[in-house]
């Protein structure tokens, strides 16, 4: 049984994190972070969700709080560092934030920029990280299947280890699987598991050959633990740009896989000037473990009355969903 709202609103916190760099067109964060039997969840949907998608994410957070989650397999992730769409002259400092990671997952195809910055943004990571390291871009979905075959054949040069979500839709995905299958570099999709209401329709289209999935979205560990068995594919967990208390959950979901072949981006914690706990990658990991805010951070980090209104009024009406479910 899911808790009242009233159980949820007697710890609730919203915070506002304000990020180094502009990321997604994201430059402060707001979560709602609740405690529950367990510890504590994150609430954090972007702002311009739906309350029904909302809800998942909401669903995500109570079955934290509120329950045993299942048993890890390792005591630490390895995670990625996450590059925002800057110049190429800021690249080394991005990388300055992600001591000791190995791989770097780099935003392209960002609105008002050409693939000429990409370009630029990724030889100046590779040649930063060196043969050994690893490089992967994320589109976000933002080229057609034409466009993207044109990228990663532009990017190509660079030994991408994956592009993930270079279009929109399955069918767009399935497209450019195969016609970038000559060059060997895999197609990874996340808007497509996390965002869809077949998240399994990637893997029955032979789509991808990776799935990115997140805790939150997907509706806590168990649904996406069910999701990675029945697709069938690898999977790389990554955050939705989450607060310390999220990224340990999505720590938990990558304990929790019983393969874990790729790093996992979940060390986003370092694109934050300041987080409601320590989580920022430490030699190219982060612990598994429940995290709990630290209570002057809170204070610091705390949103706005308005703020705070708006994600409490946003909590009643997904709660409100979830009840009548």
């Amino acid at each position: 049984m899911n808790p009242s709202l009233a159980e949820l609103l007697e710890t609730a916190r919203v915070v506002a994190l304000p990020m180094t760099t502009r990321f997604r067109g994201v430059t402060t964060r707001e979560a709602l972070l609740f405690e529950g039997p367990e510890g504590w969840a994150e609430f954090s949907p972007f702002v311009e969700y739906a309350n029904a998608e909302a809800s998942v994410w909401l669903s995500a957070a109570i079955d934290y709080a509120w329950n045993a989650q299942p048993a890890p397999l390792r005591e630490s992730i390895p995670v990625n560092a996450t590059m925002p769409a800057v110049s190429a002259e800021k690249v080394a400092g991005v990388l300055a934030r992600f001591p000791g990671c190995r791989t770097v997952k780099i935003k392209v195809a960002d609105p008002g920029q050409a693939l000429s910055d990409d370009i630029a943004r990724v030889r100046a990571v590779r040649d930063a990280l060196g043969p050994e390291g690893r490089v992967r871009i994320d589109a976000n979905g933002a080229w057609n299947v034409d466009e993207a075959e044109h990228a990663i054949h532009a990017l190509a040069e660079f030994d991408l280890e994956y592009a993930e979500q270079p279009c929109a839709t399955v069918d767009e995905l399935a497209e450019l699987r195969t016609r970038v299958k000559y060059m060997g570099i895999p197609i990874a999709a996340d808007e497509s598991i996390r965002k869809a209401e077949d998240p399994l329709a990637v893997a029955r289209a032979g789509a991808a050959d990776l799935i990115v999935i997140k805790a939150q979205p997907l509706g806590g560990l168990t649904r996406a633990l069910q999701i990675v068995v029945a697709a069938g594919l690898p999977a790389v967990v990554s955050s939705a740009l989450d607060t310390a208390v999220g990224l340990s959950q999505g720590a938990a979901l990558a304990a929790a896989l019983p393969h874990l072949d790729y790093d996992c981006g979940l060390g986003t914690g370092a694109l934050f000037v300041e987080d409601v706990a320590e989580l920022a990658p430490t030699d190219g990991a982060i612990p598994v473990g429940r995290v709990t805010p630290d209570s002057a951070r809170l204070d610091k980090l705390a949103a706005s009355a308005e703020r705070r209104d708006w994600w409490f009024e946003r909590l009643e009406r997904c709660h409100t969903l979830l009840a009548a479910e």
